[in-house]
């Protein structure tokens, strides 16, 4: 039984593990949770980083710097713990490692609580439109006050379907290629793209250079896991207005983001956009609350997808064991 063996079973049983934890556990506790942790640093260095939005005169380049050098830190805090657990996990039977793998991949990932969340709105909607803007406002960052119902139905459409990859898809992604390291790393790029990447103000803060480098790195480590996600979407219902999918998903400003929503958008036969800025499928109709469930329907089948793929490789690599 050579070393590098170990991670051939290790990695696809540890995705199974996590993914496992998530359905029946959810997130763990605010107070253990490292994703939590990245945004309590993040919400410290971030008060350091942006200048004040009244602030007369400020450097674009030294924001733009500072917000660089915070990341880098905070990366690279991160990556290093990440690499320390899995370094000290190397010499440990497979059986071993799956396991604690897939306890410590758990916080990376965030179906039951996107579902759960997306769930909500449409459950508030039904209740009353104010009620729905309110819950909507959990989820998403843009201002919920002007949305009509159908615009708040495709606001948690849209957030489904890009967190499907920020927070399912993009993680296993990068665990699979670069392991726990590669994992935290992007869990921590999103979140700070999340709290960062603004252009403009937010929360008294001028973000434009500030954030630059944040959104960027999250462009760059979501652009692979944001096509696959679209992929997985369009070929779970092979329908031929998929076609149109590079078209649709250019036309948002973020060059990750339109794909897994105008995957979503030509799934369901829905239109989805946010207005003044994009409309994806805008010769689809209106999203209706039976739109919600099919959605959601449609997004725990690529979970579905993703956890037979984990479970058909566990079962190669096992073969390949003498």
């Amino acid at each position: 039984m050579t070393e590098w063996l170990t991670p051939s079973i290790a990695t696809p049983l540890a995705v199974l593990v996590a993914l496992g934890l998530d359905r029946w556990l959810g997130e763990p506790p605010a107070r253990w949770h490292p994703v939590v942790g990245m945004g309590r640093y993040l919400g410290f260095m971030g008060a350091r980083v942006a200048p004040r939005a009244d602030a007369a005169g400020a450097n674009s380049a030294a924001a733009f710097l500072r917000g660089a050098l915070a990341w880098c830190l905070g990366a690279a805090l991160v990556t290093s713990l990440a690499f320390g657990a899995a370094w000290a996990m190397a010499p440990w039977a497979w059986w071993w490692q799956a396991p604690v793998l897939g306890v410590l991949l758990k916080p990376m990932l965030a179906w039951r609580m996107l579902r759960d969340e997306v769930q909500a709105v449409e459950a508030a909607l039904g209740a009353s439109l104010a009620q729905g803007r309110a819950r909507l406002a959990w989820l998403v960052s843009r201002d919920v006050e002007a949305l009509d119902a159908a615009q708040v139905r495709e606001s948690a459409i849209e957030s489904l379907a890009e967190n499907l990859n920020d927070s399912v898809v993009a993680p296993l992604f990068w665990f699979v290629v670069a392991g726990l390291p590669g994992a935290a790393l992007y869990r921590f790029a999103n979140t700070a793209d999340a709290m960062w990447g603004y252009r403009g103000e937010r929360q008294g803060r001028d973000w434009t250079w500030a954030g630059k480098w944040a959104a960027r790195a999250d462009d760059v480590l979501s652009w692979v896991p944001a096509r696959i996600t679209a992929a997985l979407l369009a070929a779970l219902v092979a329908a031929r207005r998929c076609k149109a999918l590079p078209a649709q998903a250019r036309r948002t400003p973020s060059p990750n983001s339109g794909w897994p929503m105008a995957a979503m958008a030509l799934a369901l036969d829905v239109r989805l956009g946010k207005p003044g800025v994009y409309e994806l499928h805008g010769a689809g109709r209106s999203p209706q609350a039976a739109d919600t469930g099919h959605a959601l329907q449609l997004a725990g089948r690529v979970v579905g997808a993703l956890t037979v793929a984990a479970l058909a490789w566990a079962l190669l690599a096992g073969r390949a064991w003498p």
